[in-house]
């Protein structure tokens, strides 16, 4: 009996010790952890840095004026270099209103140049000349150089009515057309442009519907 009772004793003394060790170690840890936390950098620094972009907009002033060079493809009448001006007025940043100024010279039909014949045009009925007043709307967006280098851009249709002096006579035209201007400063612009200009013709024959496409390169400033 009397070493039941010794045993039993030993035991719990021997279970207090080791429930104080383990409760000291646990004690132990959470002190650590905290102090480790309290050094611990954060996963993600809250402090971003900024980068400083270059980009350029439209300056202030909506008038745009500038002068272009390209080619335009007359319907029977060859290809020819068109040189022109235009001006517009940006009534946001998404609407304009344009007018267009342009001439080239048609050349000979197929007709011509096959049978030597006598040719369909006097030398100043070949001039063509054309001028129209369009609406345009501007899809705004960018282009990235490099990393702090970026253009303001736009992407833009276009839809007018005008007249062409072509064979003698002077004709109501449609244009309709798109194009891609490229800011380079907030003043200075370049832009590619294709517009087709249709019109009803009888030069060669039956009346119909030709259609004269112009593919320019342009360049204009703002004031």
């Amino acid at each position: 009996m009397f070493e039941a009772v010794t045993f039993l004793r030993m035991f719990a003394r021997v279970t207090a010790l080791c429930t104080l060790a383990a409760l000291l170690s646990v004690a132990s840890s959470f002190e650590l952890h905290a102090q480790t936390s309290a050094t611990q950098q954060p996963d993600i620094d809250p402090n971003v840095e900024r980068r400083d972009i270059r980009e350029f907009d439209i300056d202030s002033e909506n008038v745009e004026f500038g002068a272009f060079v390209g080619i335009i493809s007359i319907e029977d009448f060859e290809s020819d270099v068109v040189v022109g001006a235009r001006i517009a007025y940006h009534i946001n940043e998404n609407l304009f209103i344009e007018g267009t100024y342009a001439q080239a010279t048609a050349g000979q039909t197929s007709f011509e140049v096959l049978s030597g014949g006598a040719p369909f045009l006097t030398e100043e009925q070949r001039d063509y000349v054309y001028y129209d007043v369009s609406g345009g709307y501007n899809f705004n967006g960018e282009l990235f150089i490099t990393d702090s280098l970026v253009f303001n851009t736009d992407f833009y249709l276009t839809l007018g009515a005008g007249s062409t002096d072509f064979g003698g006579d002077e004709r109501f035209t449609v244009s309709a057309g798109a194009g891609y201007r490229l800011l380079l400063t907030d003043y200075l612009s370049v832009r590619f442009d294709v517009r087709d200009h249709v019109f009803n013709s009888d030069i060669i024959g039956v009346e119909k519907s030709v259609h004269n496409l112009t593919f320019t390169l342009s360049t204009t400033f703002f004031f």
